[in-house]
């Protein structure tokens, strides 16, 4: 059944609104040219998102003629503000933006492994708060909070987990309960993954995976470029898979004997110091990650350097053993290795993973360096923010 007018005009309406999102602001003729409305369409449907707030005139085209089509109309930045949570067990940052996702104040707050439950919520809810009144904004749309853990399927919340802090799980409903803005929850790594294959190094890849070196080991997987989360939420938890090389077997309450505790920070750091690996601590990063990056600075100063090749390449080693897991169940094409350690690593790290993925599988697999580093947390969180305001502002009505 054909759909109504009122139905057919807010469809092309939301056409528009995409396209002056990805291409920045068009002129009337332009936005004819990419919808393939006519002119008088065209004008109604300029008129109908003025009206509503959503675009405005932002300048004017250059044309010799002037007249309505060499005005620039653009999308309303402040129209909605969103707001960005990483949430890690040591603190919360958060970042504010407009509806284009311009970041407008960003701030961090240290949460202590001793904090109660109710302080440590009270901190995070009142960094949103102030960082939004930092920005100059009174009221926030939508906020999307990045936290380690498994997303419920069912119900969009985080579920309880082992080894967790407690106000991780409670925060969402206190930003609920405390804000008037819609809250959305993923898992961290997903995050990093989409903000990877939007603006990182997986923009040309519908199919990928990404591993997460941090202090844990994570996934993400993309197929045929949607996100999957499995039957449970728990796609891409592979710091549980049993390897070789480890002391023991993990267990359904903790990965320790997994993957985690080949490749997790904690081993990295005990697989630095066994090769005389020291760097300067940088805050907000694991330490692993400064000894992982002062390794590849002294191989690429020096290629014969015995002590950072060696660990360099054990590491590469100890990575490849769930990665090539991953890629013999999913055969992805592609691995982007994220997080701060896959950061500090870059493609020097990576293309040691990919040399022994390539001798452990027959499945031609390319491993890339994701290029956000830890701040693809934030920077998914804030593009999954963006994207559900987007849906509901520029949504057709029901029919």
């Amino acid at each position: 059944m054909p759909a109504s007018p009122s139905t057919a005009r807010a469809i092309n309406d939301r056409l528009a609104l995409r396209l002056l999102q990805q291409e920045g602001p068009l002129t009337a003729g332009q936005l004819k040219q990419f919808t393939g409305l006519s002119r008088p369409s065209v004008a109604d449907l300029v008129e109908r998102l003025a009206a509503a707030g959503l675009i405005g005139v932002v300048g004017e085209s250059g044309e010799q003629r002037r007249g309505p089509n060499a005005r620039l109309y653009g999308i309303v930045a402040d129209r909605a503000h969103l707001a960005a949570l990483d949430v890690r067990t040591e603190g919360v940052t958060v970042l504010v933006s407009d509806l284009l996702g311009s970041v407008l104040a960003e701030a961090s707050v240290p949460i202590g492994d001793g904090t109660d439950t109710g302080p440590a919520v009270e901190q995070a809810v009142t960094l949103v708060e102030r960082t939004a009144k930092e920005a100059g904004v009174e009221r926030l749309h939508t906020i999307a909070v990045g936290a380690p853990g498994l997303i419920d399927p069912a119900t969009g919340e985080l579920r309880d987990s082992s080894g967790l802090p407690e106000w991780h799980r409670r925060l969402a409903a206190a930003l609920q309960e405390r804000l008037p803005a819609r809250v959305l929850v993923e898992n961290e790594t997903n995050l990093a993954a989409l903000a990877e294959q939007r603006d990182g190094a997986a923009q040309d890849r519908d199919t990928f995976v990404l591993l997460w070196l941090g202090h844990g080991i994570g996934a993400a997987v993309v197929l045929d470029g949607v996100l999957r989360r499995g039957a449970s939420g728990g796609t891409g938890e592979i710091g549980f898979l049993p390897v070789p090389g480890t002391s023991g077997l993990p267990s359904a309450t903790g990965c320790d004997g997994g993957f985690h505790s080949l490749a997790g920070a904690a081993a990295i750091t005990e697989l630095a110091a066994r090769y005389g690996i020291v760097a300067p601590a940088e805050p907000h990063e694991p330490y692993a990650a400064a000894l992982v990056r002062e390794a590849v600075a002294r191989v690429v100063a020096d290629a014969g350097d015995s002590s950072a090749s060696g660990f360099l390449d054990t590491l590469a080693e100890h990575v490849a053993l769930g990665a090539a897991s991953v890629v013999a169940v999913l055969d992805p094409g592609c691995l982007v290795l994220a997080g701060e350690i896959g950061g500090a690593g870059g493609e020097v790290l990576a293309a040691r993973v990919q040399d022994r993925v390539g001798r452990m599988s027959p499945l031609p697999t390319e491993v890339r360096a994701g290029t956000l580093g830890g701040g693809a947390v934030l920077r998914g969180a804030l593009l999954m923010a963006r994207d559900g305001a987007q849906d509901e502002l520029f949504a057709p009505p029901e029919r």
